[in-house]
């Protein structure tokens, strides 16, 4: 986004920044973060009875591994301006899970700057409206708004 900043960032209010490239996920991710959180449930991890018993005809994504994609997509579409030192996850004001993603589909992030707060001289907080849409889908896996946490670089200690 040209002349985005940290001092510009009110001006991009109600744009879209873009969407992100499509990320695939694939059994062995669903997998992955089964094994990393503990949740193993039988529509995400088994493949077998997943094709005979669930209402989606196979393996799902665990909702919270869709919603962990959207903070390095929306990294991917420039949130965190060339002035910034960092930008932190600060937290989520809304989050519905709206379309079960199936093992195999691709997603991407698409985002919306809803508004940009200044916390103090160094700070400032983005609200984003997140869309993860899955390819080929008419609705999306979720919607969220997730704030960040801009934190500006300092000046060098003289």
């Amino acid at each position: 986004m040209t002349q985005y900043s940290m001092a510009t960032a009110a001006q991009f209010a109600g744009r879209e920044l873009g969407a992100s490239e499509w990320v695939t996920l694939d059994q062995d991710c669903i997998d992955a973060f089964a094994a990393c959180t503990g949740d193993r449930q039988w529509i995400h991890v088994d493949v077998e009875r997943a094709k005979r018993e669930s209402p989606f005809g196979g393996p799902i994504a665990h909702g919270y591994l869709t919603l962990s994609l959207v903070a390095a997509m929306i990294m991917e579409l420039g949130v965190i301006p060339p002035d910034a030192s960092t930008g932190l996850n600060y937290g989520l004001d809304k989050v519905r899970f709206i379309t079960p993603v199936k093992a195999g589909s691709r997603v991407r992030a698409r985002a919306k700057l809803r508004a940009a707060e200044p916390q103090d001289d160094t700070r400032l907080l983005l609200r984003l409206d997140c869309t993860l849409e899955i390819e080929g889908e008419a609705k999306p896996a979720l919607v969220a708004e997730l704030l960040c946490l801009l934190i500006g670089k300092c000046d060098p200690v003289a």
